[in-house]
């Protein structure tokens, strides 16, 4: 049986048709078009079981598809055992050299590849290793439809990754979110949904608020120590590093029982707060799920950064970050509306996740 049809059995044994329906059109079209015939890609996305629907439609398109790992990007270790068991290609980022056509980077760990048409990043953490790149890079995390992965789909799996740990019961309980993005909107959103009380710290000159939170300024220290102090749990979402290290006094928040998480991929709480005060030691805690963000929730960003692909194939695009179009996101976003089962989720955008939340 063919790569792209052992791969398609499994995912079906897994998920419904719902769950990836810009994927699944993709892979449906692309299986009659071939437009990545004979091409070369690598491909960094964080491995899970999710993450092979993307190579689906990668594969019924007819790349020639190498995968990669890094020890900056959480992976499934058993998925990515599978792999060579499906007869996918798998390297390892660090002793890399060789060219490709098209890289697919996730946080830019892939800037030493070299390749021939351009580069697709999947992060906004990634982007600053790009600001100077003499070739064209796709910038998936820029648009509406990343939104859907980072905030909600985020804001979900922060949600059950809690409830696994044992702490899901939010009701009546303080939480305070440090960064007011697409990230620390979607943890509030779903622990206000929960019935916590949540107060989101940020520069509100810059950062919009979000109704029903309580807005601390990000430079009031006082203000975000009485917080801290009668916090159940404080979540890391500002995407910087050590950005959380002068906020509060860390003996007494190392002292307190205030539970610590942090979001991203980045240690945001700095030195003085040891990886053992902060659960699952400061890695991104939906990281702890077999599928940390739900297929639901991604299927359309990974539809986005395929697209990405041709993108770069078809156009030869200019050096410098290029943004995804208002009509290939739309294009992507109609099958989810018409045949994904997010639709309710999608209506929270718009309220939610005002176009300036970054």
């Amino acid at each position: 049986m063919p790569l792209l049809d052992k791969l398609l059995a499994e995912t079906l044994q897994h998920y419904q048709p719902g769950d990836f329906p810009a994927l699944q059109a993709q892979m449906t079209v692309w299986r009659q078009s071939r437009p990545l015939a004979g091409k070369t890609v690598l491909d960094a996305t964080p491995i899970f079981r999710n993450t092979l629907c993307k190579y689906l439609a990668l594969l019924a398109g007819g790349a020639q598809l190498s995968v990669c790992t890094h020890p900056d990007i959480p992976c499934d270790q058993e998925i990515l055992n599978s792999l060579h068991d499906y007869g996918l290609h798998v390297a390892d980022a660090g002793v890399l050299t060789r060219r490709y056509d098209v890289v697919c980077d996730c946080a830019g760990v892939l800037t030493h590849i070299p390749s021939n048409y351009g580069v697709v990043e999947l992060t906004r953490s990634g982007l600053y290793r790009y600001q100077d790149a003499p070739y064209p890079v796709f910038f998936v995390d820029a648009g509406t439809i990343k939104v859907i992965e980072t905030g909600l789909g985020t804001g979900d799996g922060f949600l059950r990754a809690m409830t696994v740990l044992g702490h899901g019961e939010l009701r009546g309980k303080n939480i305070v979110i440090f960064g007011c993005g697409k990230v620390g909107r979607g943890v509030a959103l779903y622990a206000l949904k929960a019935g916590a009380k949540v107060i989101v710290v940020d520069d509100f000159q810059r950062a919009p608020t979000l109704a029903g939170a309580t807005a601390v300024d990000m430079h009031d220290r006082d203000a975000i120590g009485q917080a801290m102090a009668g916090a159940f749990c404080a979540v890391a979402a500002t995407g910087v590093k050590h950005a959380l290290a002068n906020s509060f006094d860390p003996d007494k928040v190392r002292a307190s029982a205030t539970l610590l998480v942090n979001m991203g991929v980045f240690d945001e709480y700095g030195p003085d707060i040891p990886a053992e005060r902060v659960l699952n030691r400061k890695a991104p805690i939906n990281f702890i799920l077999p599928e940390p963000t739900q297929l639901r929730y991604i299927d359309p960003t990974m539809a986005l950064s395929n697209a990405g692909v041709l993108e770069l194939l078809q156009r030869r695009l200019q050096p410098g970050i290029h943004i995804p179009s208002g009509q290939l996101e739309e294009n992507i976003l109609a099958i989810v509306r018409n045949h994904g089962i997010i639709n309710d989720d999608l209506a929270l955008l718009d309220k939610a996740f005002p176009k300036n939340a970054s």
